[in-house]
């Protein structure tokens, strides 16, 4: 009879199978995301993005033609690292944003959401709350271990947005780019597996029906839910 230590233990749990994010759809109540297409997509992602201030903190863009942003989506439409994704509306069937897996990492059992593009028809909605929870989940439900939130630390909505999404403050790294002519020091959040079941339920009670007045607003808020989980607080914002 063999008997494993505890330290055998702990690498048997540490191995595990990661499926990989490519040609992924997932399909929630009020949001569906496929994989960014040019045909199906361009045109309702680019009407949707004319504001320059939506890709001030992006590395690329903004684009003036549609032609121009379709040359930019042709090459990331079959990438596998970064895999992107549209964000479509279902009560219109209108793609409003732009997500994707990135910095995936099987093996390791590490991945990240990044080159997040909300229009202003997805901005501050239960539908892009969905859709990041729905990414979210589909990394901790296929065997991943860390699922990381990295932007500009200068983009203070998108702190917020981690740490409302129960991601975790985990530091910036000081001069970690030169983005568009700019320094860019780099803010990192992630949530880890041993996080997601309360997490989980922190969304599934934010998104319920209940939740929601007649006028569509939320009566207590998802970054009520997720602060008390946050294994540390970015104390900054």
């Amino acid at each position: 009879m063999t008997i494993s230590t505890s330290a055998e233990g702990h690498l048997n749990d540490l191995e595990r199978s990661c499926r990989h994010p490519k040609n992924l759809s997932l399909v929630g109540l009020s949001v569906r995301l496929d994989p960014l297409n040019v045909d199906t997509h361009s045109v309702d992602l680019f009407k949707a993005n004319l504001s320059e201030d939506n890709w001030k903190y992006l590395p690329y863009g903004p684009f003036d033609t549609l032609e121009s942003y379709q040359n930019w989506m042709r090459p990331y439409c079959s990438s596998d690292d970064p895999v992107f994704l549209a964000i479509t509306r279902l009560n219109d069937n209108k793609a409003v944003g732009v997500a994707s897996y990135l910095d995936i990492d099987t093996q390791n059992a590490s991945i990240e959401v990044g080159h997040l593009n909300f229009s202003p028809l997805l901005q501050r909605s239960k539908e892009a709350t969905e859709a990041m929870y729905l990414m979210m989940r589909w990394a901790f439900d296929n065997g991943y271990r860390r699922y990381a939130w990295r932007c500009n630390a200068s983009n203070i909505p998108s702190r917020k947005a981690a740490q409302r999404l129960g991601l975790s403050y985990e530091g910036i790294f000081r001069q970690a780019g030169i983005v568009k002519g700019e320094n860019r020091d780099t803010a990192w959040f992630a949530a880890i597996d041993k996080e997601w079941p309360s997490l989980d339920r922190c969304f599934r009670s934010y998104l319920s029906k209940e939740n929601f007045d007649a006028t569509g607003k939320p009566i207590k808020s998802l970054s009520a839910m997720t602060s008390p989980l946050l294994y540390k607080i970015d104390e900054s914002l």
